[in-house]
């Protein structure tokens, strides 16, 4: 388990990457990374997009895809640490800090970065946007480098992990946009 301590040396930890920020709307994601873009509507109109804000804003994105999430705190804020586990990646705890919070009447979301520990070395964006036409549309955005030897080795099985992983984050968006309630 993740305990108070394990938050607070992750909150001081240093990304294990040096272009924080770059997934952020208009920046560019490095030219020598692995990265990745996908979106899909997920939704119509303000309703939706405020049910999938507070979704992605309270890790529903990680959780739905099968991860288990511990988290600093209850909603991302800049600065909160997780700490993510999946059955299907056995032992393997990833731990990561979010490094900004996007809160607009438009768009909403946080990215993560990667601290000492995590298999892969980067950034991730997890947003919804509530485009002109009315579409609610949830984004993965990220960037990524093998962190460890295993990944370095595995980087092909890595990536297809990642692809599926990525559908799996917009397939729990979509069923938020969809709930009842």
């Amino acid at each position: 388990m993740t305990g108070v301590t394990d938050f607070e040396r992750w909150e001081r930890a240093p990304f294990t990457y040096s272009e924080v920020g770059a997934t952020r709307p208009g920046h560019r994601m490095p030219g020598d990374a692995h990265v990745v873009r996908a979106e899909r509507v997920v939704g119509r109109g303000p309703e939706d997009f405020a049910a999938v804000r507070a979704f992605i804003l309270g890790f529903g994105m990680q959780r739905g895809a099968g991860m288990r999430v511990r988290a600093s705190t209850p909603s991302a804020r800049e600065g909160t640490v997780l700490v993510a586990s999946a059955p299907f990646l056995g032992p393997l705890r990833i731990p990561c800090r979010v490094v900004y919070v996007l809160d607009g009447p438009r768009r909403a979301g946080f990215a993560y970065g990667t601290l000492p520990g995590h298999p892969e070395s980067g950034e991730e964006l997890f947003s919804v946007e509530l485009r002109p036409d009315g579409a609610v549309v949830a984004v993965v955005a990220a960037f990524s480098r093998p962190g460890r030897w295993y990944t370095r080795v595995g980087a092909p099985a890595g990536r297809l992990l990642q692809a599926a992983v990525t559908r799996r984050y917009l397939a729990a968006a979509a069923n938020a946009a969809t709930a009842p309630g």
